[in-house]
């Protein structure tokens, strides 16, 4: 049978190998989790699996088996079988029950036997339905079932989608499926402890088999085993006769059992229809929104929708804790009540409307996703009126053949204009920073924003969902939304807004405002009641947008010619350590190749194993590079050549074509809803991570100038997290060190190595600064030694002699880390939420991460909220002081980047520093340090 033979109209039975499924899902991504901190990730893979599976084949009749708990004759015959296996993990163990209830809720019939294995239940199915002329396909990656295979009876690897028919097992295995378990049994099987022959693998199986046939033909011929040729085959007949009683075991051992008494009827092998009430809440439970939202709108389809066309903000992290899980009531809208308004007098109406109503949601929609080329196509609106949500689209610039006659914005800007700017009429969003961007094109203001969504969420529970309206309305409305690609299309032939028919689009955009204006009245319930988190997103997050959009429109000067030159440089320096890299190897080879990398390090070189990936594969990550190029030169010129290339993909070449033509500026756009911390980000270009600590990633700072007339002034925090270390923790002596303006690394250094303040070396700050960031980060004695390339033992007495010296920040972390654990979050000083999914986590690693990330947390968390309220104190100064002598043009990490006029700047820089160090009151003073110059490097 060929793999075209297994077409939909085929209707054979397919036995699913579940357990096989479950372990190769467990060790392959992505390793999800839920809310609560429990894996997902096997239970994502294997149900994945089996709907592709589904799909494929399309079977009246299949069979989902499992290993179930507990010995199996195998053990009674052998007290030794499989006993090197590990016990199996924690968070796999405990994905094994909502694995099964999901299964069944998809109709699929599942069994597991007691006292045998699943191969044995396949085996004995497959046989019975064989004997009866039925043709069975098994669905397994494991090797052993090929004994099963026959002319009714087809093996099919998921992972690799090739079916092996009795051809298919010569091909792969050189005999064919009648010896397999010969084959197995004279390998042995060290994953599953079956001994075999020693000195026997898979070469000399198949020379031994293909040369003499079964293992009783071996043993009618041992005097013919020399003449076999292979290697060893001189002394392998008295290995086999040592070892023959080992072999014979090992032949039972291997051999799958075809009389499992099982109780599976024919009619017990059916599907079943799906039960989607159980399906949805055990998806729900999962956080399998894709599939989540399948159910809800009835779907088959096997792909996730994009986000509304406007871009969306994503976490950094996938969960929450019980504090984000809603009793979710699904929403119903009517989408035909929506309104499509084409006249003036349509819009004074709707106009009126939103006057009485005094709060409503708005929502614009355009030409493209990047602000500064978007064209505004439309926009909608939804407001509470007469104790209903009403909804309205309003056309402006749909231009495809047959468009019906719009409402021109020129004829409606005036009053669109009072409106938007009427405080006393609140306005809510989704992402607004978006459309005040685009609408500032247009010379339209929005003032009176009392809401925005993406932000709700993100104070609410940054960790909890994406942050774009889709994921919101499905997750805590209930709701499917209308997707983008279900209107524009997708790919190379997906069309831009404003051809869409008004059909389609007018329904797809009045639903963005009206889910927009139910999730805002979800949130703003919520956060009323966490008075803490309502004050984050009133005082920090929500005043902070429109700054940020001015910080973008403000844009940043480049000089391109200057990153002309490097990428040219660059582009010769490559050639030079591709050439040294390719002489230390001894031969050519491709540096971006993580398969040719680990040929020539860990084959050829036999440079020491690191870490694995999860297929079982040497790893060629940095972390690894980086710890073997202490000693090995091809590692360190690999590190070197991947940093240089990424600098000029990501900068030197890039960064000139990103200037628009319409400033002669490049725009980033900033994210408040992204990092989990509170931080914020940059795209298109990122601007935060620009190295500058080494000298490429300063000459390309170079490249960022002043126009004429002006310098580029950097203000940043010195110390910032060390500082909120001090507050947090309240140590005396950190206290104290940045009381009297002392150099704390020294400080550190004197205490730990009880050397007096003035004869601390310079080694020894070093080791100290180390000392100090690397506990803030929860680094342990093994990675400090790492860092300062000292014995595990030296590194942990300084982290002791740390705490002897610094009680308080032992405390600290302590403490710490059991409020963690007891509610699944830490603060900032200013009270952002920190959700750490995996701080219960039943696997020891990630809980360990998680405890790490809840001592750094919130003091990475704390800076970020301090520079975000010293962009709106010098934000405001600057409006209070109309000073049109500078602009914000950058914030990067704890670092704000202005254009000042020259001849201002020693007058002006005093006055921003002094508005940085009073964003925030703590224990400790608040310190920026400013510089100037004509280029970003000459400033920072």
């Amino acid at each position: 049978m060929t793999k075209q033979d297994l077409s939909s109209a085929y209707k054979p039975l397919v036995l699913v190998d579940g357990s096989s499924y479950l372990f190769r899902a467990y060790h392959s991504p992505p390793h999800l989790t839920n809310s609560k901190g429990e894996a997902t990730g096997a239970i994502y893979g294997v149900v994945n699996m089996l709907k592709s599976l589904v799909k494929q084949y399309s079977p009246e009749r299949m069979i989902v088996i499992f290993d179930a708990k507990g010995p199996t004759f195998r053990n009674e015959m052998y007290s030794e079988y499989k006993a090197n296996r590990p016990p199996m993990p924690d968070d796999l163990r405990y994905q094994i029950e909502p694995l099964h209830k999901i299964i069944k809720a998809m109709g699929l019939p599942l069994i597991a036997i007691e006292g045998v294995e699943a191969d044995d239940v396949i085996g004995t199915i497959a046989d019975e339905q064989s004997k009866k002329g039925n043709d069975v396909l098994i669905s397994t990656g494991d090797k052993d079932m090929a004994q099963l295979v026959n002319q009714h009876v087809t093996l099919i690897n998921t992972m690799t989608n090739t079916v092996m028919d009795p051809d298919g097992v010569v091909d792969k295995f050189g005999i064919p499926p009648e010896l397999i378990i010969d084959y197995l049994a004279l390998m042995g099987d060290k994953v599953d402890n079956i001994p075999g022959v020693p000195g026997v693998g898979e070469k000399t199986a198949v020379a031994l088999i293909q040369g003499l046939g079964s293992i009783q033909s071996i043993y009618e011929n041992l005097d013919k085993v020399a003449d076999l040729g292979f290697r060893g085959s001189k002394t392998m007949a008295k290995k086999l006769e040592e070892h023959k009683e080992q072999l014979l075991l090992s032949y039972e051992l291997a051999t799958i059992k075809l009389d499992v008494e099982h109780g599976i009827t024919d009619e017990l092998m059916h599907l079943e229809k799906p039960n989607k009430d159980e399906l949805a809440e055990l998806f729900k439970e999962c956080e399998f929104k894709r599939w989540l939202k399948e159910i809800l709108s009835g779907q088959e389809s096997q792909t996730s929708a994009p986000s509304k066309g406007k871009p969306s903000s994503k976490a950094d992290a996938t969960n929450s804790s019980n504090h984000d899980e809603p009793a979710i009531q699904a929403i119903t809208l009517d989408r035909s009540q929506y309104q499509t308004l084409f006249s003036i007098e349509d819009w004074q109406a709707c106009l009126k409307e939103i006057k009485e109503a005094g709060l409503f949601a708005f929502d614009t929609e355009t030409t493209s996703l990047d602000y500064m080329e978007a064209e505004l196509v439309g926009f909608s609106v939804a407001y509470k009126y007469e104790s209903k949500i009403k909804a309205a689209y309003i056309p402006l610039a749909h231009d495809y053949e047959g468009a019906p006659e719009q409402i021109s914005l020129e004829d409606i800007k005036p009053s669109l204009k009072q409106l938007l700017e009427d405080k006393t009429i609140s306005k809510v969003g989704q992402n607004l920073k978006y459309d005040i961007n685009v609408l500032a094109k247009y010379s339209l203001v929005i003032a009176g924003v009392v809401g925005d969504t993406m932000l709700q969420s993100y104070v609410f529970n940054s960790t909890s969902t994406r942050h774009d309206m889709d994921s919101l309305a499905l997750k805590y409305l209930g709701h499917n939304c209308i997707s983008f690609e279900d209107i524009a299309g997708k790919g190379a032939k997906q069309i831009t807004f404003n051809k869409i028919p008004l059909d389609q689009a007018a329904p797809y955009a009045a639903e963005d405002a009206d889910v927009t204006l139910r999730l805002y009245n979800y949130f703003s319930e919520k956060l009323r009641n966490e008075p803490k988190l309502n004050a984050v997103f009133n005082d920090i997050e929500l005043p902070l947008m429109p700054i940020l959009s001015k910080v973008e429109q403000n844009g940043v000067l480049i000089n391109s010619d200057v990153l002309h030159e490097l990428s040219s440089e660059f582009e010769g320096k490559l050639q030079t350590l591709e050439q040294q890299a390719h002489d230390v190897a001894g031969e050519v080879f491709n540096l971006g190749s993580p398969k040719q990398l680990q040929e020539i390090l860990f084959n050829k070189l036999e440079l020491p194993v690191i870490k694995k990936t999860p297929k079982g594969a040497p790893s060629t990550a940095e972390d690894v590079l980086q710890e073997l190029a202490h000693k090995y030169e091809l590692p360190k010129l690999i590190i070197e050549y991947r940093g240089l290339s990424k600098l000029k993909s990501t900068y030197t070449d890039k960064l000139p074509t990103m200037v628009k033509s319409a400033t002669g500026r490049l725009h980033t756009s900033y994210h408040q809803a992204i990092a989990a911390t509170g931080r914020l980000s940059s795209t298109d270009p990122n601007l935060q991570n620009i190295p500058i600590r080494n000298e490429n990633g300063r000459r390309i700072r170079k490249a960022f100038i002043a126009p004429e007339g002006k310098k580029v002034v950097a203000i940043d925090y010195s110390q910032i997290e060390l500082r909120i270390m001090a507050h947090l923790s309240g140590d005396k002596a950190l206290l104290d060190a940045f009381a009297n303006n002392l150099d704390i690394h020294k400080t550190t250094a004197s205490e730990v190595f009880a050397t007096p303040f003035d004869e601390v070396t310079t080694e020894q700050r070093r080791a100290a600064k180390a000392v100090n960031f690397g506990l803030i980060y929860g680094m342990s004695a093994f990675g400090l030694a790492n860092q300062l390339d000292i014995a595990r033992g030296q590194a942990q007495d300084y982290i002791n002699k740390y705490f002897e010296r610094f009680p308080g920040v032992l405390t600290y972390m302590e403490t710490t880390r059991q409020n963690a654990l007891a509610n699944g979050y830490v603060e900032t000083v200013f009270g952002r939420r920190l959700y750490l999914p995996d701080i219960n986590a039943r696997n020891n690693m990630r809980k360990k991460a998680a405890e790490r990330a809840a001592i750094n947390a919130p003091m990475q968390g704390t800076a970020a909220d301090i520079i975000k309220r010293a962009m709106l104190t010098v934000d405001q100064w600057i409006i209070d002081n109309a000073q049109n002598d500078v602009k914000m043009v950058m914030q990067v990490h704890d670092e704000l980047v202005f254009e000042i006029t020259t001849e201002k700047v020693d007058e002006l820089v005093p006055k921003l520093i002094e508005q940085m160090e009073q964003a925030a009151e703590l224990d400790v003073p608040l310190t920026a340090e400013a510089g100037q110059g004509d280029n970003w490097d000459e400033a920072h």
